[in-house]
Parts: structure tokens; C-alpha cells; sequence
């Protein structure tokens, strides 16, 4: 398939670009050579290929979940700008 400058005039109308003149050829070029080394692609032979998702095996990485110290309730309100029965007051953003 061989595109031509009037494939890529359409394209970039399609996609509000606007391309200079003097640029155009070489977009032209460009899509070309991208479109030929997919054809070459197209050409291997994948017969005996596993369809795979990723290049390299991927296995969930997870630490055990331990209960460690953390802040207590006090000292992470105690910058907060306001609070109401020990707990954040924020801004209500839902209408009612």
C-alpha cells in the first residue's frame, strides 16, 4: 500500500494538524516507510507463535501485609484545618 501526499493532506485535516508545504513530502515518506516495514511484518511466519501479552513472564510481586505503628489519630489531625468527631472536615462537593 503507498500512501501520497493527498492521503496525508486528508489525514491532517481529519486531525486538525496543520502541515507546512515544504513538510509534506517528507511526512509522505515517513508513512511510507512505516507502512512498508509493516508489510514486512505481515510476512513472518507466526504459525508456531504463542500469543502473548507481554515479552517477559509477570508474576505479582507482594510483601506480607503486617500491621506496623503508624500515626495516631491525634497527631495526623493535628495539622489538619479542620476536624469534626475525629475525623477530616472537608468541603461537602455533592449537592443534596
Amino acid at each position: 500500500m503507498k500512501i501520497s501526499r493527498k492521503d496525508v493532506e486528508n489525514v491532517a485535516l481529519l486531525s486538525r494538524l496543520e502541515i507546512p508545504a515544504d513538510e509534506m513530502e517528507t511526512f509522505t515518506g515517513q508513512l511510507n516507510a512505516i507502512l512498508e516495514y509493516v508489510d514486512r511484518l505481515d510476512q513472518l511466519d507466526t504459525t508456531d507463535i504463542q500469543p502473548t501479552a507481554h515479552v517477559l513472564p509477570l508474576q505479582n510481586v507482594m510483601r506480607p501485609d503486617e500491621v506496623k505503628p503508624s500515626l495516631s489519630r491525634e497527631l495526623a489531625l493535628s495539622n489538619a484545618p479542620e476536624q469534626e468527631d475525629g475525623y477530616f472536615k472537608v468541603p461537602r462537593i455533592i449537592e443534596g
